[in-house]
């Protein structure tokens, strides 16, 4: 799983804790945090012994995963709406650029 590696850190250091100490109060190996602090790496097992000692959700820790299906179709409308965004700033732009070119060419 894909863990924000930052707010790990954060949360140790804020509590005073060396990797070492963490790693003892949540019965990981010091390879392990170090590893997850440096790779953003960590196993659902790992995770869960974190956000316990750490004292934050598992939505706090883990970062978005790309490919599950909520994001692909948040992805597919973002898609689908981009070029509609696109013709609309571009006619809008168009508009306000005419309409100043005729208050010019009136004074």
């Amino acid at each position: 799983m894909n863990v924000s590696a930052d707010r790990i850190r954060q949360a140790r250091i804020e509590r005073g804790w060396t990797q070492q100490q963490l790693a003892e109060i949540a019965n990981l190996s010091l390879r392990t945090v170090q590893r997850v602090e440096n790779q953003a790496v960590a196993s659902n097992e790992t995770v869960s012994a974190l956000c316990a000692v750490l004292e934050l959700s598992r939505n706090e820790l883990l970062l978005q995963d790309p490919t599950r299906p909520e994001h692909q179709a948040a992805a597919a409308r973002l898609r689908l709406l981009l070029p509609i965004a696109v013709m609309l700033g571009a006619a809008l732009g168009s508009g306000l650029t005419v309409l100043l070119m005729s208050l010019g060419g009136a004074g």
